[in-house]
């Protein structure tokens, strides 16, 4: 490819990059599906944009998918895989096999021979690791108990590529002429010609020189790296680890990918580990929106032109399968009904291996051309789909069966009454309550989280199931006889929920209340509730007096300035309140508050100190806020 078409090429991909993924954020699709659409739309089968050169980019684009397993490989140190071993290989292990073995025996019936018919099955039961991790961080949804669920069966298929890959050669029956007609070219590896005994040798030489090199020699160099404060060159040191990685697992025939995740657990527990991942990060994202387009490219809609109702039968079928298999076993593992939806859904796709997968196969004489080709569309297609899948159970499953279970258990009895009621026992619920305990004073704990009551009741604290913004779950909480209601669950409209009732049904509880922004305190003032706190204003004040204290600020001075500013702030943020529906009298108001706050602040500092003694010049900014005033 000529410079010129280089820069054409790019100026395509960046420019279908920018104005599809956003419009595809505002209408509620995820970034993932507007790299794949606009793929589709530049590509070879839609406006014809870029060429069959796409290809290339495919090539090139998956190391963005290469980059993301190092990444999660620094994530997960090897304790934590060891902790992880039971729904990695239990959950990991049942859904590839069942959902190989399904497709292999509709594939027998429909007239593949058993080789082939396993190798279709092992590969199509593999799913995107690049959309579901990119789609479950962006949804914040990684650290659920269904995104852990998922996540463990996603590593498991990438570690069992290692053994499909070595294990597909034997599984040969085509004559070389049978294969043509495929996207992929046969490669030469160090393997080539080799015995399956000297592969297996020359495989795990391969992957113990990156153990060994991991866990003895990366570390030193990057020391001496580091001690050059070039920032780019510890970049560019990065970069080179994880292509050489890349390389060497090429040149033994194995997924690029793997190796470097396995790098990567080898460096979880490395220093360099934050800095590893901070430089990496842009590259991997832009590599992969590049990976997801080339993916909406590389749709062969003339194919699908001639065989729409096979295709499309393949494609149902295909999701079908694969989500049946995943939900008994989410049944299986108990799984609540909303992460096992959350779960099944997530995982009824192909993977971007399948593309490896399939062309190797036709490579090594186990595939026909034409079969990898329509099934790499399909694979193609059941991946553009993912996320209008997982759109459909967020917005029309999840709210209608997904928390039946929830909705459906009763709230726990209340056999106590104590004169306060904590609404909420998370994050905050827990200091307030702990602290309330510990000076010998009583209360009543609700929570609306099945999963966290359980939990806390086996740490010893007797906490009760219920949303405490029911009328009935108050009463029986012992709201007409308490003194005092401390709201402190995370959602702001559910805690106004629990404002109204209470302050409806029981106008003599004192309530204090947790705010998750502006706009909630706004909402609690206007409902007249006077003890309204913003739930980060304590920390960022503590983090605030720290910083200025190292600055030279005396410890008295501080607690009189944040005494004053946390004063003046609260009596601002009720006048606010007041105007905050008049957008110009609104933002007049915040922009004279600052200038007002800061004026008073740096008077007082004048008044106390001497310039010298803190370095910087407070007098000037003095006068200037009073020509301002002026």
């Amino acid at each position: 490819m000529q410079a010129g078409d280089f820069f054409s090429q790019a100026l395509v991909y960046l420019a279908a990059a920018v104005i599809s993924v956003p419009i595809a954020k505002r209408l509620g699709l995820g970034s993932v599906l507007g790299y794949l659409l606009a793929g589709m739309i530049i590509g070879p089968f839609g406006l014809h944009l870029i060429g069959e050169e796409g290809q290339d980019v495919m090539h090139f684009a998956e190391f963005g998918v290469v980059m993301m397993l190092f990444l999660i490989g620094l994530e997960l140190k090897p304790a934590l895989l060891w902790k992880m071993r039971i729904p990695i290989l239990g959950l990991g292990g049942l859904q590839l096999s069942l959902t190989a073995l399904a497709i292999m025996i509709l594939g027998i019936i429909f007239g593949f021979s058993w080789q082939m018919a396993l190798v279709i099955g092992l590969t199509l039961a593999l799913s995107s690791t690049a959309i579901i991790i990119q789609s479950l961080n962006e949804k914040k949804l990684a650290g659920t108990v269904g995104g852990k669920n998922v996540f463990s069966v996603l590593l498991f298929q990438d570690i069992a590529i290692i053994p499909i890959l070595a294990f597909m050669p034997l599984l040969a029956t085509l004559d070389a002429g049978a294969v043509s007609g495929t996207h992929g070219e046969e490669q030469l590896t160090w393997t080539s010609g080799l015995s399956v005994w000297a592969q297996t040798l020359v495989v795990l030489g391969a992957i113990t020189s990156i153990i060994v090199a991991g866990k003895f020699l990366i570390g030193p160099i990057f020391r001496i790296l580091a001690k050059t404060r070039l920032r780019e060159i510890f970049t560019a040191a990065a970069l080179l680890l994880i292509i050489s990685i890349a390389v060497l697992m090429m040149k033994v025939g194995l997924s690029p990918a793997l190796g470097t995740f396995l790098a990567g657990v080898i460096l979880a527990q490395s220093e360099f580990r934050h800095e590893l991942e901070t430089d990496i990060e842009p590259f991997k994202g832009l590599l992969l929106g590049l990976f997801f387009i080339a993916i909406g490219a590389s749709i062969d809609f003339q194919l699908i032109g001639d065989k729409p109702l096979l295709i499309t039968e393949l494609v149902v079928g295909l999701i079908l399968i694969k989500f049946l298999v995943l939900f008994t076993i989410g049944k299986v593992f108990k799984m609540c009904l909303d992460n096992n939806f959350f779960f099944a859904f997530s995982l009824a796709q192909g993977g971007e291996f399948a593309f490896v997968l399939f062309s190797f196969a036709v490579n090594n004489h186990v595939l026909e051309g034409g079969v990898a080709n329509t099934l790499i569309a399909v694979v193609a297609l059941t991946m553009a789909l993912t996320p209008l899948i997982m759109l459909v159970n967020e917005k029309l499953i999840q709210p209608r069966f997904g928390t039946k279970e929830r909705k459906e258990r009763p709230a726990d009895h209340i056999d106590e009454e104590n004169p306060i009621i904590i609404a909420g026992f998370g994050r905050m619920g827990s200091i307030i309550g702990r602290f309330i305990q510990a000076c010998g004073l009583s209360a009543t704990y609700l929570d609306i989280d099945p999963d966290n009551v359980e939990f806390l009741r086996r740490l010893g604290l007797n906490v009760y199931y219920g949303d405490a913004s029911r009328f009935d779950l108050l009463k029986a909480a012992g709201a007409q006889h308490a003194r005092i209601l401390i709201i402190t669950v995370d959602e702001g409209d559910k805690i106004l929920e629990i404002a109204k009732t209470a302050q409806k049904h029981f106008p003599h509880l004192e309530i204090i209340s947790r705010a998750s922004g502006w706009r909630n305190v706004y909402d609690l003032y206007e409902l007249d509730i006077e003890h309204v706190y913003k739930e980060t204003f304590g920390s960022a004040m503590i983090m605030a007096s720290d910083a200025v204290s190292k600055m030279g600020l005396r410890k008295y001075q501080i607690n009189r300035l944040s005494k004053m500013f946390s004063l003046h702030d609260a009596k601002a943020v009720k006048e606010f309140a007041k105007t905050r529906r008049e957008n110009k009298s609104y933002i007049r108001d915040i922009k004279q508050h600052f200038e007002d706050l800061e004026r008073l602040m740096l008077e007082d500092q004048a008044d106390a100190y001497e310039e010298k003694d803190l370095g910087w010049d407070i007098s000037t900014r003095v006068d200037e806020y009073t020509k301002k005033s002026d």
